[in-house]
């Protein structure tokens, strides 16, 4: 029978690996072609992994939270059908085989071992033994484990329930064992959470992806010297025009017509003349980058955040840049962005008046050295320079809100690049063809 080799795919030039989230199926279950076998995550993104074949999932070669190489075999999948329970026997016993030669290994360099799982009648993972050895749980209590898993076994989330069950009470030694186990510390992970005295307050742990992006916060407030400049525009001409062309532009495209588009227009205009915002740091060394890659922070139905890159922005005219962002933007929301998505931004723009703010100081995203923040556009009174004089009238304006790196760019180009963001979009057409 014809065994297929699940592989992780590649996802991206910059991606090498990626860690499991969730199975979404087990030994046994039976796949269709393209089917998700599985969950998994990078530093950005969540995705699935589909299979290429039809057939019958016999082997999972790593358990959930492992982290995977691009181009290892996750799973082994039975494409010829069959008896599978002799497939799954003869996988089992094979790996018993395997963990007899580890013991039999084991034992010649050390007479005694804090304990020998090899006596318990029950089918212990590698992964739960490595667990249940650093927690110094005994055989004992493993053969009293009632496990949740297939035919019975012992899962990791069974053994982690149970060592956070017994962490008040003391550990069972098997009396044959020589030597007392080293404590070992237990996992952060693992500590449980504090809870309120008045039980009036809620105790949530961070999901995965809010704890990167606290990490990633963190590490750029340390990395990096920020510094801010701010200026103020008068964008009156670009809401004219896009009140007079969006609904055309609809119809025709078929994709709705943002500001931000037209932003990043200006900005990536901006980058051509202003290379020095288009770098990144490298220790001591400055790596300037040959494409200009906008990064578009994305809010989350979650509430967490995702930055989508448009790749050579400065290569799209309006229509272009308009469909690169409403794809991005939709994919995101949707939670379909693939890893290399989110790869390769060389400049990050976030929209910060979505939300009803005038202005902002965003983090930068490592290693970029810059990030504009848009900020909400409002009616404002203004004075307004004519040949004829100069008058108050109302007029269309926002704050752009620039954080740079001070290690290497200094006020004069952080300041000299925002301001021709806005020298763009105040010189915007308002008689421009769609």
């Amino acid at each position: 029978m014809a065994r297929f080799e699940l592989k992780l795919p590649k996802m991206g030039e910059s991606v090498a690996e990626a860690t499991i989230t969730n199975w979404l199926k087990e030994v046994g279950d039976k796949i269709e072609a393209d089917e998700a076998v599985l969950e998994i995550a990078t530093d950005k993104v969540d995705s699935e992994v589909p299979s290429e074949v039809s057939g019958i999932l016999v082997e999972q070669l790593f358990g959930k939270d492992d982290l995977v190489q691009v181009g290892q075999t996750i799973a082994i999948i039975e494409t010829e059908g069959g008896e599978l329970v002799p497939v799954l026997k003869q996988a089992v016993a094979q790996e018993a085989v395997a963990e007899v030669e580890k013991t039999v290994e084991a034992a010649k360099e050390s007479v005694a071992t804090p304990t020998n799982f090899s006596d318990s009648e029950k089918f212990l993972s590698p992964l739960v033994k490595n667990i249940a050895k650093e927690e110094g749980v005994s055989v004992a209590e493993l053969e009293a484990i009632s496990g949740t898993g297939k035919e019975g076994r012992v899962t990791k989330n069974d053994i982690l329930e149970h060592v956070k069950n017994r962490s008040n009470q003391p550990v069972v030694v098997p009396a044959k064992t020589v030597e007392t186990p080293k404590p070992v510390q237990a996992p952060v992970a693992q500590k449980a959470a504090p809870v309120s005295v008045s039980g009036g307050d809620e105790v949530i742990e961070m999901d995965r992806m809010r704890k990167l992006i606290a990490g990633y916060m963190v590490a750029s407030v340390q990395t990096s010297a920020h510094v801010q400049s701010f200026i103020e525009v008068d964008v009156t001409n670009i809401v004219k025009w896009r009140e007079k062309n969006k609904v055309a532009f609809e119809k025709r495209e078929g994709e709705k017509l943002t500001y931000t588009p037209i932003f990043m227009e200006a900005v990536a205009k901006a980058i051509k003349d202003y290379p020095g915002m288009n770098i990144s740091v490298d220790g001591n060394f400055i790596i300037k980058k040959k494409n200009i890659n906008l990064g578009m922070a994305a809010s989350l139905p979650n509430g967490n955040l995702i930055v989508p890159v448009i790749k050579n922005a400065d290569q799209l005219n309006l229509v272009g840049m308009a469909k690169a962002v409403n794809d991005l933007g939709g994919r995101a929301k949707a939670g379909k962005l693939k890893p290399d998505d989110t790869q390769g931004g060389t400049y990050t723009v976030t929209n910060v008046g979505t939300f009803g703010s005038v202005f902002g100081t965003p983090i930068l995203n490592q290693p970029q050295v810059g990030i504009l923040a848009l900020g909400a556009i409002r009616k404002m009174p203004a004075v307004i320079e004519t040949p004829e004089g100069d008058f108050i009238g109302i007029r269309q304006k926002m704050f752009l809100s620039h954080s740079y790196d001070h290690r290497v760019v200094d006020g004069a180009l952080g300041g000299s690049f925002v301001k021709r963001v806005a020298e763009y979009l105040e010189a915007f057409d308002v008689n421009r063809d769609l």
